[in-house]
């Protein structure tokens, strides 16, 4: 058997995934990136992981969780995370074999065309009752995103 080395970045919609976890599960939960991301790597190296998400309040544990297991890193985005995520994976796309991105959003299909048109496996992983039927087809591969895959939050309680 032949194993084939792959460098793998990972790109999140966090708006996108959260409200899909949320209407999934009508919990207040988030994606338990601990257990997804090494799923969703199967063995094989991650380049880069980047977490975007709209709004200025994003929290600092999350970041700091993302950085120190995953050399991750959280962009604030200032509208959708749909633009800033498409810029990044054409500017990452040379260097890396395989781009996963973590949203539904069937605005990421004509990202998806122009990545495997430049030879990059594109994969998608969301929660599949929220995922846009054309964006599971033009992928390479499609992982579905289950409660399993969140955790609960329960907001503290300030006084």
């Amino acid at each position: 058997m032949i194993k084939v080395d792959q460098c793998v970045a990972i790109l999140i919609d966090g708006n996108n995934i959260e409200r899909s976890l949320q209407s999934l599960t009508k919990k207040n939960v988030f994606a338990n990136f601990d257990t997804l991301v090494p799923r969703l790597l199967a063995d094989r190296a991650l380049n880069r992981l980047v977490y975007f998400r709209e709004g200025k309040e994003i929290s600092s544990k999350l970041a700091e969780r993302l950085h120190e297991n995953f050399h991750g890193s959280v962009v604030p985005c200032y509208k959708s995370a749909d633009i800033p995520l498409t810029i990044f994976a054409t500017q990452v796309a040379q260097k890396v074999d395989t781009i996963i991105i973590l949203s539904g959003d069937s605005d990421y299909v004509d990202l998806v065309h122009y990545l495997k048109s430049r030879g990059v496996r594109v994969e998608i992983a969301a929660v599949e009752q929220n995922t846009a039927s054309v964006l599971m087809e033009e992928a390479d591969h499609f992982t579905p995103i289950t409660k399993e895959d969140s955790y609960e939050f329960t907001p503290s309680k300030r006084k």
